[in-house]
């Protein structure tokens, strides 16, 4: 079991170091909460409880040092997105690393996530600006793409970068359609 469920909101998996029978939330019900066996339960109130020593987040099986290498491996080895980690791997992992001193080489994991998400944003960057830079043939742009495998994040780190490449474009097109038509500039 990987301890975690792939959804938003993110429920990390918990061993509680006591008992209870049941905490009330507003979204409803969780427990029983007893010793050492675990329960999937709201990232902040994973993290609410380990702050006050109640319980150990379970790393889940993504943040195994094996797998986050081999996934590295991939990505640098690929042009195309491999499905993420998880779809919110970088904000997860951030959070866990920094509530939980449990974390098995919590250094290595950092860096090898903090690394994949660098290969990720880097093709990402990439496949825009193939996109901006297409010319399908007699010199009509490429209208749209689908780039599949990006998680919110990623997509949000060059929202800016690509908003500004693409407003850049339509800029130039519309002056050299301008330059080429207006019998001035000829």
């Amino acid at each position: 079991s990987s301890g975690i469920n792939a959804e938003w909101p993110l429920r990390p998996g918990i061993k509680p170091n006591f008992s209870e029978d049941k905490i009330t939330l507003i979204t409803g019900d969780l427990g029983p909460f007893e010793p050492q066996i675990p329960i999937d339960v709201p990232l902040w109130l994973a993290v609410n409880l380990r702050q006050r020593r109640k319980c150990q987040i379970i790393t889940p099986d993504w943040m195994n040092i094996d797998v986050l290498k081999e996934r590295k491996q991939e990505e640098a080895d690929s042009q195309l997105f491999h499905p993420p980690l998880h779809a919110h791997y970088l904000e997860f992992s951030t959070i866990v690393l920094g509530a939980s001193n449990e974390v098995e080489n919590a250094d290595e994991v950092r860096t090898l996530i903090k690394d994949i998400y660098d290969i990720r944003v880097a093709k990402l960057r990439k496949s825009i600006n193939n996109m901006v830079n297409y010319d399908g043939g007699g010199g009509r742009p490429l209208s749209h793409a689908v780039i599949n495998n990006i998680t919110a994040m990623e997509l949000n780190t060059v929202k800016q970068f690509f908003v500004k490449s693409l407003d850049h474009l339509h800029n130039l097109r519309n002056h050299a359609e301008i330059c080429l038509t207006d019998p001035r500039y000829t």
